[in-house]
């Protein structure tokens, strides 16, 4: 069982239970907007170095909850650590982003790829878990991670991040079962990556399909969505994995909302784009929601965040399941001033909403 929180609030909304107000983390809030995180990325020396370092990876998970009083901590790593363990060769180039070394660029590629020992080539993960668990003293819950097999896929096959994702797009239309093999492997690794971050301590586990919103509706049915149902599933039915929530979001998929619903999660997560009274209507008593300020807001003044803030607020309404959240990641050059204003608006306008 889990270790008893001092503040349970997320896995409280996350299960669409009573709380006493909504509880609220961002994404990417250990990053590049905090002047800390950034001496000790310095201290790394490199990316990499420092996801790869579970004392310097505790360091910045922490790093946020010393300055706000969030109701979680995300661990710091990268969505394309699987990839990495799978010998593809991981970069981070600044400001640039992610690169592999040995992009797949046959089916000879993907044939050779196999399920990664999580232990053996993601230890460094798990052994940040566990240390950011000892550290956390059951202060909030702790959110593990993983990216979607689909949005992983793009990265390997196109090398880098796209703008018009050409060479995965091509395989998925004109190789299509080979993609499906790539999905398969990936699926399977995700399932056990993140099994293995539930084992050495995280509460609860997230999605990031960051590029499923680039797909048609059919395609994502089958190439996104499909992958990410059968990771819930077989999370579900391996032994602790069932006591952790899910989270899925995928980034411009507002179309989805009843398909993601009903894909098993515990919650969804919306992107700034998405209207969070039409989500929960089309939602119902399904999933928790989370989401959904437009992290644009935060370039905005106090006055103008809180009215924001309440606005989203609002739109959920009143009763249980709702995480508040960014519609997306934080941007490197916010205020660490304006997100205290973001969190303590979120935790002193929701209170009217809670029994």
């Amino acid at each position: 069982m889990s270790e008893k929180l001092l503040n349970d609030r997320l896995l409280r909304a996350l299960r669409r239970q009573p709380v006493d107000v909504t509880p609220v983390w961002i994404m990417r809030q250990a990053g590049r907007y905090l002047p800390e995180y950034r001496a000790t990325r310095q201290r790394a020396g490199d990316f990499m170095t420092l996801c790869k370092t579970p004392e310097l990876a505790c360091e910045v998970t922490l790093q946020p909850l010393q300055r706000f009083d969030l109701d979680a901590a995300i661990l710091f790593s990268d969505i394309l650590t699987i990839p990495d363990a799978m010998g593809l060769g991981l970069s981070v180039v600044e400001n640039k982003g992610p690169r592999f070394a040995r992009p797949l660029r046959s089916a000879n590629d993907i044939r050779k790829l196999a399920v990664p020992d999580v232990e053996a080539g993601l230890g460094y993960v798990l052994d940040a878990v566990r240390l950011i668990k000892r550290e956390l003293h059951g202060k909030v819950p702790l959110i593990g991670f993983a990216g979607s097999p689909w949005t992983i896929a793009t990265y390997m096959i196109e090398g880098a991040s796209s703008k018009n994702f050409s060479l995965a797009k091509g395989m998925l239309y004109g190789q299509p079962d080979r993609m499906h093999q790539l999905l398969d492997i990936l699926s399977r690794s995700i399932t056990d990556y993140l099994n293995g971050q539930i084992a050495a301590g995280v509460d609860v586990v997230m999605i990031f399909d960051s590029w499923g919103g680039i797909l048609s509706h059919a395609a994502y049915l089958e190439f996104s969505l499909e992958y990410m149902r059968r990771i819930v599933r077989d999370i579900r039915t391996a032994g602790r994995g069932s006591e952790a929530p899910i989270i899925l979001f995928t980034k411009g998929g507002g179309l989805w909302i009843d398909d993601l619903a009903g894909s098993g999660c515990d919650a969804v997560g919306l992107d700034w784009t998405m209207d969070i009274e039409s989500a929960r209507s089309i939602a119902g008593d399904r999933v928790a929601l989370q989401g959904n300020l437009d992290t644009a807001v935060l370039y905005s003044s106090p006055a103008t965040i809180r009215r924001h803030v309440a606005e989203v607020l609002a739109g959920f309404g009143k009763g249980d399941g709702h995480v508040f959240n960014l519609g997306h990641g934080i941007h490197p050059d916010i205020d660490p001033d304006k997100v205290a204003v973001l969190v303590d608006a979120v935790h002193e306008l929701s209170r009217p909403y809670h029994k």
